[in-house]
């Protein structure tokens, strides 16, 4: 296993600090008021990731408690919880993965991001939960978003963020998850409705229902795992327009 991917990595704020830093406290009141407006936004602009992001911590509580339920109760994720690793561009080297076995996790993962032009760092840091742990798990989510879209192989398109929203609502319960899986869809043009109806929609509710709870797989230790042979664990089945 890959356990250092850089000969030198700068000091980075450990999660509570960096946490402590950014958290914004507010009353019932305001998280109501933030609830509506964010939901409203991202919903007329489904690309207002800073809205996305407020709307899933301000209504995720409940699922965030389930989320770190499900992480404790495999070793590997209770091991993320413990050492609350962080995936970023100051953690992670990219030019380390991008020279790795072509079918490895971690090439996959790094050919995504560059073949999209994405960088890890993208990923706003939480502000509204107060809770530490349950800050991470929400932050540890952000972080494996766009590692559950390249070790599915599902394109940044709408219809490729639509199928991730829903393996993700189906398995973290999220309310911003499953939302973004309903009002998402409707933004499908008639083409890609058809494939999603057809061929998407139910693979996606397949694979969240019967894959191992992706949240709480340590992905940092599994870079070098043949992508099939990662399947195969998972229980995940690649998706096919057969």
């Amino acid at each position: 296993m890959i356990r250092k991917l850089c000969h030198t990595q700068p000091k980075v704020l450990s999660f509570v600090e960096e946490m402590q830093k950014n958290f914004i406290p507010t009353n019932n009141f305001q998280r109501t008021i933030l609830s509506v407006g964010s939901a409203a936004v991202a919903l007329l602009n489904p690309y207002r990731g800073d809205m996305i992001a407020c709307l899933g911590e301000v209504t995720g509580e409940s699922s965030l408690k389930y989320m770190r339920e499900k992480m404790l109760e495999t070793t590997e994720g209770a091991k993320i919880l413990t050492e609350q690793p962080r995936i970023n561009s100051q953690t992670v080297c990219f030019e380390t993965l991008g020279k790795m076995p072509e079918r490895s996790v971690g090439r996959v993962y790094a050919d995504f991001m560059t073949d999209n032009n994405i960088t890890a760092d993208s990923r706003l840091p939480v502000q509204f939960i107060s809770d530490p742990e349950l800050a991470y798990v929400m932050q540890r989510y952000r972080e494996v978003h766009d590692l559950v879209h390249a070790i599915l192989f599902m394109k940044t398109t709408m219809l490729g963020e639509v199928t991730v929203k829903w393996i993700e609502g189906i398995q973290t319960k999220l309310p911003m998850c499953v939302g973004g899986g309903i009002w998402g869809a409707a933004r499908l043009k008639p083409k890609h409705r058809q494939l999603y109806l057809k061929h998407y929609l139910p693979w996606a509710i397949i694979t969240g229902n019967n894959a191992k709870f992706l949240q709480g797989i340590y992905f940092e230790k599994r870079w070098d795992q043949d992508i099939e042979d990662f399947h195969k664990e998972m229980n995940i089945t690649r998706l096919s327009l057969k």
